[in-house]
């Protein structure tokens, strides 16, 4: 069956964008001109969602005992993430099926990643270098052991944890330092990991938004501006599919990846759902949960490239105020429409909109009523114990 010629003019452009990552060259109109060689910017460390002012910040609200700060640090300093007799469990094969079964590793990998950014993140705030030696010491027991994710959720559990890994790694090897094996963890992502998260997906969109967030993250954490570059341009195209606004048209953007090239298609990728408004995700009518995974890597890799120069936000403004707007209005209580997922819906959005509400509403001016509603009734906001972790700690009316 021949190719339609959409799909023909994506392959085209993402077989130019893998040139550009790999190469550093950048092409131009002319043919006869010679290529232009991009001058790659050095990366600002660290700079996986936080920065060091940011975490300045942070320290310095804690130690004033302010809130909702203070209240979020003790909440994380009780959490079973924060203890120091913590036995890190790894295995060289992570076995991931659909819904845990099997789960050989799955959550022990997980919790052990969201641990040691935990730790790095309580070092950093208390100065107690007993946490960056528990960082340390969980990163460490993962590098020596860690060989492949397998299973029909391998690529999912590799974005998971390869998300939350480089948030640990930044602050203990650039602001700590202290760390032997920083060589050895670094090949792990770069072996393990980045190859799978990479390469995307052509599932239900949180799986490849949070792929390409732990692509950017370990990106920047091994100073790799290829693999960067090309994440950042996947995550784009995914990102505009995944949230609809009404400049979009009459329908949403179709995936960059699945197959998907007609109008019935993409409705049966939407869930069904035949009616678009604005902020409606891909998967509202699946369930909020999902759909709260895939908001939130939104937000994740928006912080990140902000912190790295390349800031996203401005772009994706509309589609993230639009759709915590339209979701957080819902978890709030108020009435589904008919129009929307046929009158019913499955809340649970999770702790999820602190990163992007501080940077739209406080940092961008946007107004975010139900958003803000919605964030400050569920302060402090924890850990959806996979890949989201102590956000208003970190991001809650941080300037920096």
């Amino acid at each position: 069956m021949p190719h339609s010629p959409r799909r023909l003019l994506l392959a085209a452009g993402t077989v130019l964008v893998a040139l550009v990552a790999t190469t550093g060259v950048r092409f131009v109109a002319n043919a006869d001109a010679a290529p232009v060689r991009a001058t790659a910017a050095a990366f600002s460390h660290p700079g996986v969602l936080l920065s060091r002012a940011q975490l300045d910040f942070v320290k310095a609200e804690v130690a004033a005992r302010a809130q909702p700060w203070a209240s979020a640090y003790n909440q994380m300093a009780a959490s079973r993430y924060a203890s120091l007799t913590r036995t890190p469990k790894p295995r060289a094969t992570v076995e991931c099926g659909s819904y845990s079964n099997p789960n050989n590793g799955c959550t022990d990998e997980r919790e052990d990643a969201i641990a040691a950014y935990t730790a790095a993140l309580t070092w950093y705030i208390s100065g107690n270098t007993a946490y960056a030696t528990k960082a340390i010491e969980l990163m460490d027991a993962w590098s020596a052991t860690l060989r492949t994710h397998t299973g029909s959720n391998g690529p999912l559990q590799t974005a998971w944890a390869g998300s939350v890994w480089p948030r640990a790694a930044e602050i203990i090897q650039h602001a700590y330092g202290n760390w032997p094996g920083q060589a050895r963890f670094a090949t792990m992502l770069r072996t393990v990991y980045l190859p799978v998260v990479l390469a995307g997906s052509a599932s239900n969109g949180n799986w490849e938004l949070s792929m390409m967030e732990a692509a950017v993250g370990i990106a920047v954490h091994l100073d790799d501006r290829a693999s960067y570059d090309r994440a950042v341009a996947r995550f784009k195209l995914r990102a505009a599919s995944y949230l609809y606004v009404t400049a979009d048209g009459a329908q949403p953007k179709y995936p960059p990846a699945g197959g998907i090239d007609t109008r019935a298609e993409l409705i049966g990728y939407w869930q069904g759902q035949s009616t678009f408004v604005d902020g409606l995700s891909q998967e509202t009518c699946r369930d909020f949960v999902h759909t709260g995974y895939g908001i939130s890597a939104i937000a994740h890799v928006a912080e990140t490239t902000r912190i790295q120069g390349g800031d996203l936000y401005p772009e994706l403004q509309d589609r993230l105020r639009h759709a915590l707007g339209l979701h957080t209005r819902i978890e709030n209580g108020a009435a589904v429409p008919a129009s929307i997922c046929g009158g019913s819906v499955t809340r649970g959005l999770g702790p999820i909109s602190e990163v992007a509400y501080n940077a739209l509403h406080h940092r961008l001016g946007v107004a975010m009523a139900n958003t803000g509603t919605y964030t400050e009734a569920r302060r402090p906001q924890g850990s959806n114990n996979l890949f989201v972790a102590w956000e208003t700690l970190t991001h809650a009316g941080n300037p920096a």
